[in-house]
């Protein structure tokens, strides 16, 4: 059974304690702070037989049907495939279980993540669900880009935000969870998962610190003409695009910061610092407000999984990325 983070303590209190019960909430915040663990144990006492100080028994026949991934009264929707969205005929299926009595006499409880995943028809058709669950349900949605939902789906929630951790809780449950790196190395990852300790995490096991060093290394490349665009893109296949899109919109915003304010603190992180401050003094702001405008775009088309060609997406930025130095 899933427990609450450190950084979760009062939030837990707040949900756990209420005395009635939303029909439907929308747990929304950064990904990678441990929503899903707050919407499991949440879900772990909506449906715990016998309750007591706010935490979920574990020992009644509810708790162990849960623990073994069993219990007919709890419902899990999310994409079938990774990266996939969720569709309408899951959607369907969740409805159907709505609507039906719960099998052990309590509560049913449904947990959609990420709830952004659902495509418009499959969306559109929890709604009714959302507003009028059958029976006692609750339905607990988790969201990490909640700009992304359809605004008919967010009115029918209790809408909760989820506490980023300060960067001191952060660092003290990295350096316990990850043992064998160094305090440099942890404060790296924190920066790269903007804040979110699990995704922290999740990069160092991903490798994303050495991609990018690799990305690094390849736009100083690009920009000394020692690397075509086309190979650049080649070389970066291990890459996510989302972690490309969201380096390259970081770097963009900081060099207009840079235009505007003269800052060197607001640079970012030491290994892109210097190229960050040269690309702002030998580009025309309204270059970097165009290129910066094109990656906005073009992330919000990754993060919707457009169907892209990555190949032609990459060249493209890249082509652009090469000519920011000189006149516009």
């Amino acid at each position: 059974m899933a427990d609450v983070y450190p950084w979760q303590a009062a939030l837990w209190q707040q949900l756990a304690g209420r005395a009635q019960h939303a029909h439907a909430y929308l747990l929304h915040g950064p990904a990678g702070i441990g929503k899903r663990a707050m919407a499991e144990r949440l879900m772990a006492l909506l449906l715990c037989q016998k309750p007591a100080d706010l935490q979920p028994c574990g020992q009644c026949k509810s708790c162990h049907l849960l623990a073994a991934g069993s219990h007919p009264d709890n419902f899990i929707l999310e994409p079938e495939e990774a990266d996939k969205p969720i569709k309408v005929d899951q959607v369907r299926v969740l409805v159907n279980f709505v609507v039906q009595t719960a099998q052990l006499g309590g509560r049913k409880v449904v947990l959609v993540e990420p709830a952004e995943a659902m495509n418009l028809n499959a969306a559109n058709a929890l709604l009714k669900s959302l507003e009028e669950p059958s029976g006692d349900t609750v339905l607990l949605l988790i969201s990490h880009q909640p700009s992304r939902l359809l605004p008919t789906v967010k009115s029918r929630c209790v809408q909760q935000a989820c506490p980023l951790p300060d960067a001191t809780a952060s660092l003290l449950w990295l350096a316990e969870a990850l043992p064998d790196s160094s305090e440099e190395e942890r404060h790296e990852l924190l920066y790269l998962a903007a804040g979110s300790p699990l995704a922290a995490a999740r990069m160092q096991a991903q490798g994303v610190r050495e991609q990018r060093a690799l990305v690094v290394e390849g736009v100083k490349k690009l920009l000394k003409q020692q690397i075509s665009p086309s190979q650049l893109a080649e070389s970066w296949n291990a890459v996510a695009l989302p972690l490309l899109f969201d380096w390259f919109c970081d770097w963009s915003q900081r060099m207009l910061r840079y235009q505007l304010t003269e800052d060197e603190e607001g640079l970012g992180q030491a290994d892109m610092r210097k190229v960050v401050q040269y690309l702002a003094q030998k580009t025309p702001q309204g270059k970097v407000l165009q290129i910066q405008d094109w990656l906005l775009q073009q992330r919000q088309k990754v993060l919707g999984k457009a169907n892209l060609n990555r190949a032609l997406l990459l060249e493209a930025l890249l082509v652009q990325w090469a000519s920011l130095p000189g006149p516009g």
